[in-house]
């Protein structure tokens, strides 16, 4: 009998791992992946935490509340309160502990944060080989936890099934080993911290209303957390806030596919000189909005996620290059190869006619655009109008709205507890990571470190406190 199993060894998983076992917990992680780590190999890893060290160290007075606050402002209310309070308040405890254990975040660090909607404060962290950094810093403690006994890791094993008693509550797990082989581990506590569905595409498909686009998600990202849990009677949060980036370049038509580039949409970084038309060839966002929330909600409305970068010879020959580390030339080659997200055509006409979208619109779109220049006045508010797109060629870079992390979790407590439909607590069963889902921590926007950290601060919450909060829980049964 296992005091507590752990369901992934990953951002979540390891640090429940750790922390139970140095609780005197007798802890089974299994995983489904050869390697631990999960999304840390692929994440940028980036985490918020509010009354660090690391600030007090630079006088930056923040606190948890503060944090909260932001969290709310920038999802505008969309995230779960619960949730979100319990991360931001022992966000600083599991930060510090990181530094304690040998993470050292990039110099500068806190910061700001660009990628997504700003902090008003800098609480923004992250290392200088991203999610790995902080995978580094939590190996040694995990495999030391396993050398002294506490922990033991199944590797290359899928949990198949959850097991549970008359009441209803989980007592086990049904779990099969490369071996093909299935076992069943009887467990006082099961943990599911076994990642997301970005994996999964037509679990994807089912939950955010649109194909997976982006092949860049951890490949054992499929869903097992949401499954397992709903067959006991979990469930499901936040579909209603799906998001998706401002977009990538994707290297083939096919889903999903490779990312093969990304703009800088960020005026803040570069200034836009080209305009975003939809799929009709009509502008529909200020291209140079401060505001990244507003881009991507704005992306979120369009057909198919997708928007076109249109600009003109002229446009090709002074700007600074629009994609990230490519220079001029290699933005060419991939025009000359006649890739199917570059398109280049004589006339704006024959542009749309590549492209797919409306000729009317496009040279109706453009007209409007060189008015704008030429009398200083865009009817959707953009102020950097350097010169007007009339110098033929013409070109267009297609650009394709993605998300790569798991909008919807399993509903889940104050204590971390899976609950049913009724919000009741399922007996054995607890959550943390991406299993509860984006939606819950971010809401319906994205919002920065609030994946990774409370990920993290979840699992060492569970290792501290889960014999605890099982105890009591037991008790209070009988």
């Amino acid at each position: 009998m296992w005091d507590v199993i752990v369901i992934g060894g990953g951002t979540a998983g390891m640090p429940t791992a750790i922390f139970a076992a140095r609780r005197g917990a007798k802890v089974l992680v299994l995983e489904r992946a050869d390697e631990l780590g999960g999304t840390l190999h692929l994440s940028s890893g980036q985490m918020s935490a509010a009354g660090t060290k690391r600030q007090a160290k630079v006088g930056i007075q923040d606190s948890a509340d503060d944090h909260y606050d932001d969290v709310m402002r920038i999802c505008k209310d969309t995230a779960d309160p619960t949730l979100v309070r319990l991360a931001v308040d022992h966000a600083a405890e599991t930060y510090d502990w990181l530094e304690q254990e040998g993470f050292v975040p990039i110099e500068g660090h806190p910061v700001l944060g660009h990628a997504h909607e700003p902090y008003r404060t800098r609480r923004y962290y992250w290392g200088p080989d991203m999610g790995r950094s902080i995978l580094k810093t939590l190996l040694p403690l995990f495999q030391a936890e396993v050398k002294k006994g506490g922990v033991t890791l199944q590797l290359e094993t899928t949990v198949t099934a959850l097991v549970t008693d008359a009441r209803g509550g989980v007592t086990g797990v049904r779990a099969k080993g490369k071996d093909g082989k299935e076992i069943v581990y009887e467990g006082k506590n099961v943990v599911l911290a076994a990642g997301g569905y970005s994996s999964n595409g037509a679990l994807f498909k089912e939950l955010s209303g649109h194909p997976q686009y982006c092949d860049a998600a951890w490949k054992y990202a499929l869903g097992d957390g949401l499954n397992l849990g709903k067959s006991v009677g979990a469930t499901w949060r936040g579909a209603e806030q799906y998001l998706c980036s401002f977009g990538a370049v994707l290297q083939t038509d096919t889903i999903p596919a490779k990312i093969l580039a990304r703009p800088i949409h960020h005026p803040e970084v570069r200034l836009p000189w080209e305009i975003s038309v939809n799929a009709h060839g009509k502008r529909f966002v200020r291209e140079d909005v401060p505001s990244v929330d507003i881009r991507e909600h704005a992306l979120l409305r369009q057909p198919n996620l997708r928007h076109w970068l249109v600009f003109d010879d002229a446009i090709f020959a002074a700007a600074p290059p629009v994609l990230v580390d490519h220079t001029r030339e290699q933005i060419a080659a991939h025009f000359a190869k006649d890739h199917p997200m570059f398109k280049k055509a004589d006339s704006l006409r024959a542009l749309a006619s590549a492209a797919g979208f409306d000729p009317a619109n496009i040279e109706a779109t453009v007209a409007a655009y060189n008015d704008a220049v030429a009398s200083g006045f865009d009817v959707l508010g953009r102020q950097h109008k350097p010169v007007k797109i009339e110098k033929a060629p013409f070109y267009a870079i297609r650009v394709q709205g993605t998300s790569i992390s798991s909008t919807v979790g399993l509903g889940a407590d104050e204590q971390l507890r899976v609950t049913d439909a009724k919000g009741k607590p399922i007996p054995g069963l607890y959550a943390a990571g991406e299993v509860l889902g984006s939606a819950q921590t971010m809401g319906g926007a994205f919002v920065g470190g609030m994946m990774v950290m409370p990920a993290l601060t979840f699992g060492r919450l569970l290792g501290q406190r889960l014999l605890q909060w099982s105890a009591t829980a037991r008790a209070a049964a009988e």
